[in-house]
């Protein structure tokens, strides 16, 4: 049962930005359209935009990107306002408490540039229902650990802990909530996911596209702070965490956290970064930019049960497919009864999860190849394929669902944020490295495969076996 109350009202700050039209007007008439949604939807933004201006775009969205459903879009429009103004304006806080009005608990939601959170924290602060009210950040959470943590003071100074909510819309996605759920409701796989029967666990989150336009917030970015912080190193938690007492919020947050305190610093000579030519042809990107568009790094998590198993994660743009996928490695038997050779390389035992565009789970074996001869090959059997969209909800969907009823379930904890930055540190000052430039549409630099080399090199998602 989820925790009461619920907000009363829901407030954007951001609300003309990118993301509300990508992600969040879906995802509000989509809570419309089930009966989730049913508050004071107040959009705070530009001074030259009214609510008609809003209503409209927010048509606009839903159209391009969700698919307008009339009545859900009407009855949405109906809970639509409009404060328009200056972030750093005291008259614009002034009229966002008269579009409140009685409400209580607000939830505030901060779609905005990193650089504008103090400025809004600061204007929300002073508003009587600060302590009582659940705020929502976006991703990049600080730019390092340090700029994390006076985050979190300055958040926390104005809301109570279980009132803040960090997105990461990665931990929304069904394939990777489905991680957890499997690992824990299947006897098979406790006994021997451990150092004594895992060789290797490696992570892939690959893209076929470049910046997109997003060159200048790329800059301010790279491969390590856009993804490897956060999605990727939140996938490897699912996938290594001990099992929670149960599935409260709290006892699944504290076990995340509890594995990411084990991952130790990763060092300058287990990374690799790179950068795919072209990049720099962005008239908004430096002509002599060392920002990566891809990242590879060998981690190791100082616990009893991960101690010695390598823990590869790699991201990139421009590469080869787009794909996110997550391989877990056994190795071989102990005994080769049967005389052959297994090598690692696509002949050992392996379970795939396969995190997007499609969700698949499945299990590499090997059964006996038919003949007279006691000889085998690779099987892989699928326990779960299914195009990502098949039912369900969408990630913000259920993040803002989430958000309201005060479940922290799916947002990462101030002690994980804090533990991912702690991980990254060594690696984020793009001059100690300066990237390999790679061909697009490749697997990235090839100064990638040492990393691997040790333990058969890069799986290559979507393809049993190895690249």
């Amino acid at each position: 049962m989820r925790p009461e109350p619920v907000s009363d009202t829901l407030v954007f700050f951001g609300a003309t930005g990118d993301l509300a039209y990508k992600m969040i007007f879906p995802a509000l008439q989509a809570m419309v359209k089930r009966g989730r949604l049913d508050v004071p939807i107040i959009g705070v933004a530009k001074p030259d935009w009214n609510a008609e201006r809003f209503r409209a775009r927010v048509r606009e969205s839903v159209t391009e990107r969700g698919g307008l459903d009339p009545a859900a879009f009407d009855k949405l429009a109906s809970l639509i306002q409009y404060v328009e103004g200056d972030y750093a304006a005291p008259d614009t806080y002034a009229r966002l408490r008269r579009a409140l009005g009685k409400a209580k608990r607000p939830l505030f939601y901060l779609a905005i540039p990193p650089a504008l959170f103090p400025t809004v924290i600061a204007g929300l602060k002073s508003f009587p229902s600060s302590r009582t009210s659940r705020v929502i950040v976006e991703k990049p959470f600080g730019r390092d650990l340090a700029t994390a943590k006076k985050l979190n003071r300055l958040l926390l100074s104005a809301f109570p802990e279980s009132g803040i909510f960090r997105v990461d819309h990665y931990l929304g996605k069904e394939p990777v909530q489905n991680i957890i759920y499997f690992r824990f409701s299947n006897s098979f796989l406790e006994p021997i996911w451990n150092r004594d029967f895992v060789r290797s666990v490696q992570i892939t989150m690959a893209e076929d596209f470049g910046v997109k336009g997003r060159g200048k917030l790329y800059e301010e970015l790279g491969a390590v702070r856009d993804v490897v912080q956060n999605h990727l190193l939140q996938v490897l938690a699912c996938l290594a965490m001990d099992a929670p007492k149960d599935s409260s919020a709290e006892a699944l947050r504290d076990q995340k956290a509890r594995l990411l305190k084990a991952v130790a610093p990763v060092a300058v000579r287990d990374t690799v970064r790179g950068q795919f030519r072209g990049y720099r042809d962005d008239p908004d990107i430096a002509p002599d930019s060392h920002v990566e568009t891809y990242a590879a790094i060998r981690l190791r998590i100082d616990s009893e049960r991960w101690r010695g198993v390598p823990f590869l994660i790699r991201a990139g743009k421009s590469l080869a497919v787009t794909c996110t996928e997550a391989l877990v490695e056994l190795k071989a038997p102990a005994r080769t009864v049967f005389g052959e050779r297994l090598s690692g390389r696509g002949d050992v035992n392996y379970l795939r999860f396969r995190l997007g565009p499609e969700v698949a789970i499945a299990l590499g074996v090997r059964s006996k190849f038919p003949g007279e001869r006691m000889t085998g090959e690779q099987t892989e059997l699928l326990a779960l394929t299914r195009p990502l969209a098949s039912g369900g909800t969408g990630a913000y969907e259920r993040l803002l669902s989430d958000a309201m009823h005060g479940d922290e379930t799916l947002f990462a904890s101030e002690e994980s944020v804090e533990a991912q930055w702690r991980v990254v540190e060594p690696i984020l000052d793009h001059r100690l490295q300066p990237p390999s430039v790679y061909e697009p549409g490749t697997w990235g630099p090839a100064e990638a495969e040492r990393l691997a080399a040790p333990f058969g090199g890069w799986h290559t998602p979507g393809v049993t076996g190895r690249k």
